[in-house]
């Protein structure tokens, strides 16, 4: 009746606001927006600020929630309401700031961000932000003082150099813009950024084989970047080097199956080798995109000609035709498809019309617009029909928005570093993948689903997915069913089970746990309840680490040095050795015990453990990763880089960054 009553309280917080533990709902809300649940976090946070609307807390994390959903205007609000409240907290200055970037506030976002540095001089990602705002003012000269102010307090920043030379190109410096390039790549030469940065310029100054060359590095650095491929196959392209351009084409295209330019361009090298049926299926795929792009319209009338669909052609001939009067080639070549199909009147006609426009031109009498200089490529704005077998180019606001989205500030982000392949969970939910891989699949897990003991299928999955507003409902309603059947059936530990998987999705770990140690009291050997109580225990270490970790940021002092407490990882482990002695043949018990001993640094008995997972699933991708990152911990770079091979060869992408820098390390 307790849980019910709790239950009750999450469900109706409007009528008994005041009574709820606003400290533990904090907590919980939090909890779920460090694990990028928002909409679930933002109803959490929604009690608090019912049930005590003077505190600023749940106004700022609830405007982060909002920006990480796209909610710009209601995370200003929020934030604005928790300044209001506390004007003293940095971050919330931070966070207004980029929510008014969002807008094109940049105006307020400069006040945000001067007001932030008051208080924290040396917050780096303050600076970063209010250098990129000035940028989008055209202020270059305050963009490059703030610059040399974040270069100074952070000369590892690799950022800093990159927006250093975006401000000198915009004054067309192009050489201080190649030089902050170069220092960037003694800084880091890890940063594909800066790699694709620097080849940009090599790629505008017709440097074409040293642009292939930095594109080389970034795409091998960064492998989900389409843009990158792009633009090194037009480098390739400029070298005449066709095969490799259309291979850098099908790559960008696997990567960002919509992009207009490597479509409309793979098309055109496509019928510059005859690979004409090929060919018309990317200028469908433009046209699709694209209806009115007549450029590529009459490149699929070529190419239907070609293949022998001359009713086609001349349907796309006539079409170009009806938009550009003027347009000789599109007579022309109408002309041989109608002759083709034995329309001589139809081709005559469209004879004459080149004819006379022709004879025209030779006596003076044709007023239309000179030819320019010719060239190999058309910015993709251009619409000339004369340029219609050129190489498409992105227009050059197009290629400056990426320094325009780089903002930085979103607090609870994560550090980007080398890391370990996340632990496994019981769950409903998983992320989709760009990268498929093998179904995770236990018998007694399916067994379970099956037997109607939970009201959907169980997954076994380490990309868990966050709830949408209308799951995390259902699991709240589901809570109040499952305490019913519990107080019927206290003794069933399945039941159990279920309402802790709830709890666990709306991320109240505490009652999930308590469930779980339940479900275990009633059936000891239950081995589900102790697998997931122990990545419960195990996320909220990682939480409070977490926490931790900012709260030593914030004072200036310890972040390098995280207490890792021995005696609660312990527990962990020793939930993972149970359920191994109830499943022995349960692999994702082994590969998330062997997680735990990394954070505990017994990096050989870790090993061991991935070394079972792998013996009883030789496709294991994620033990393979995570056994090479150990292997490499140990100093065993060789068998390190053989185990990553491996995991990129079974679909982990990332693989491939972290075995190009340790094989360069070692070397």
């Amino acid at each position: 009746m307790i849980k019910r009553f709790i239950i009750y309280l999450l469900l109706f917080p409007a009528v008994v606001s005041a009574q709820i533990n606003t400290e533990r709902v904090m907590a919980i809300g939090r909890n779920a927006l460090y694990f990028e649940d928002y909409v679930l976090s933002i109803q959490y946070f929604n009690q608090v600020v019912s049930a005590k609307p003077y505190l600023y807390e749940p106004y700022f994390f609830r405007a982060l929630a909002k920006i990480n959903l796209d909610d710009y205007q209601g995370a200003e609000v929020d934030c604005s309401a928790a300044i209001d409240r506390n004007p003293f907290v940095v971050n919330a200055y931070q966070i207004r700031g980029l929510s008014r970037i969002k807008q094109n506030k940049y105006d307020g976002a400069i006040e945000d961000y001067t007001k932030a540095l008051s208080y924290d001089p040396e917050n780096v990602g303050v600076w970063h932000n209010l250098a990129l705002c000035k940028i989008s003012k055209n202020d270059y000269t305050g963009a490059e003082h703030d610059l040399s102010k974040l270069i100074a307090l952070s000369p590892q920043y690799t950022k800093a150099y990159l927006m250093r030379a975006e401000v000198s190109l915009k004054q067309k410096d192009t050489i201080r813009a190649m030089k902050d390039y170069d220092l960037a790549l003694t800084v880091d030469k890890y940063d594909a950024d800066v790699w694709s940065s620097r080849a940009s310029i090599k790629l505008q100054q017709g440097k074409y084989k040293d642009a292939e060359a930095d594109y080389d590095q970034a795409t091998y650095l960064n492998t989900k970047n389409s843009g990158n491929y792009i633009n090194r196959a037009l480098a390739r392209f400029h070298q005449n080097k066709l095969q490799g351009a259309m291979e850098d084409y099908d790559v960008a295209l696997d990567v960002d199956p919509n992009n207009f330019i490597g479509h409309y361009n793979r098309g055109l090298l496509r019928a510059q080798v005859g690979d004409n049926n090929r060919a018309i299926d990317d200028f469908n795929f433009v046209i699709k995109m694209e209806p009115d792009n007549l450029l590529a319209i009459f490149n699929r009338g070529i190419l239907r000609s070609q293949t022998g669909d001359y009713r086609g052609a001349i349907k796309d001939y006539t079409a170009v035709i009806k938009q550009h009067p003027n347009f000789l080639a599109g007579y022309y070549n109408r002309a041989e498809a109608k002759r083709k199909i034995g329309d001589i009147k139809g081709a005559d006609l469209d004879e004459f019309k080149v004819m006379k426009a022709q004879l025209d031109k030779r006596f003076g009498l044709d007023k239309g617009k000179k030819k320019t200089k010719s060239d190999k490529t058309r910015k993709k704005s251009d619409k000339d029909m004369e340029n219609y077998g050129k190489i498409v180019v992105a227009d050059d606001s197009e290629a400056e928005q990426k320094y325009k989205s780089e903002y930085r500030g979103k607090v609870q982000d994560k550090n980007v570093e080398i890391r370990l392949e996340p632990m496994f969970a019981l769950t409903y939910y998983e992320k989709s993948s760009e990268i498929k891989r093998d179904l995770k699949y236990h018998k007694y897990i399916d067994d379970l689903s099956n037997s109607g003991a939970v009201p959907k299928r169980l997954l076994i999955t380490n990309m868990e997915a966050p709830l949408s507003e209308k799951q995390a409902k259902a699991h709240f309603a589901s809570i109040d069913e499952r305490t019913s059947e519990i107080v019927k059936h206290p003794n069933d530990a399945t039941k159990r089970f279920a309402r802790s998987l709830d709890f666990y999705l709306v991320q109240d770990f505490t009652n999930s746990i308590e469930d779980l140690t339940q479900a275990i009291n009633c059936n000891a050997s239950f081995f589900p309840a102790y697998f997931n109580r122990s990545l419960i225990r195990w996320k909220q270490l990682e939480y409070e680490k977490s926490e931790e970790q900012n709260e030593a940021t914030e004072a200036k002092s310890g972040s390098n040095k995280i207490d890792i407490r021995v005696p609660e990882y312990n527990i962990v482990k020793s939930d993972l050795d149970k359920v191994i002695q109830l499943a022995p043949d349960f692999v994702y018990a082994y590969y998330n015990r062997g997680n735990v001993l990394c954070a505990l640094k017994d990096y050989r008995s870790a090993i061991a453990d991935y070394d079972k997972a792998i013996s009883l699933d030789p496709n294991f991708a994620e033990a393979y990763f995570n056994r090479g990152l150990t292997n490499i911990f140990s100093g065993n770079n060789k068998k390190g880089i053989s185990d990553l091979s491996k995991a990129g060869e079974l679909g982990i992408v990332s693989a491939y960054n972290v075995i190009k820098r340790f094989t360069e390390q070692k070397q």
